[in-house]
């Protein structure tokens, strides 16, 4: 016969803590997009096009489309987030969710963009390319 687990009431609490400490900072990472949404896409698109993962005519247009994805993701409901990054999550040990996001943006849709010639590198390169640019501006 199986031997069934039940937690304990504190391995419960500690776990419900975790959890509920990892959407505290999902949240608040989120809702902080507002705050720097033009200084976060503009070092996003550059660095982008200064490592060479991004060819484009047009480095502001690849901006623009990096601040109305931003701002789509400050509205969006949570299974929309979790949809779009549904493939990305093995990118990185501990994902940051707005760097998941942009990823997922760059990798899926910004190549259909018409001032975009191609995208370069691995989905890391460029998960870690965008991530070096969020932890500057988000908590």
């Amino acid at each position: 016969m199986a031997k069934n687990f039940r937690p304990s009431n504190r391995e419960a609490s500690i776990l419900s803590k975790i959890e509920s400490s990892k959407e505290y900072a999902r949240r608040k990472a989120i809702s902080g997009i507002r705050d720097c949404i033009e200084p976060l896409s503009n070092s996003i698109a550059m660095k982008l096009v200064e490592d060479k993962l991004v060819e484009t005519t047009n480095k502001n247009g690849v901006e623009e489309q990096i601040v109305n994805c931003l701002d789509k993701l400050s509205r969006a409901e949570d299974f929309d987030v979790e949809y779009l990054i549904a493939p990305y999550r093995k990118v990185a040990q501990q994902p940051h969710v707005v760097s998941l996001y942009l990823t997922a943006f760059v990798i899926e849709q910004l190549i259909n963009y018409k001032d975009v010639i191609d995208i370069f590198g691995s989905d890391e390169d460029i998960y870690l390319s965008i991530n070096k640019q969020v932890k500057k501006h988000l908590p």
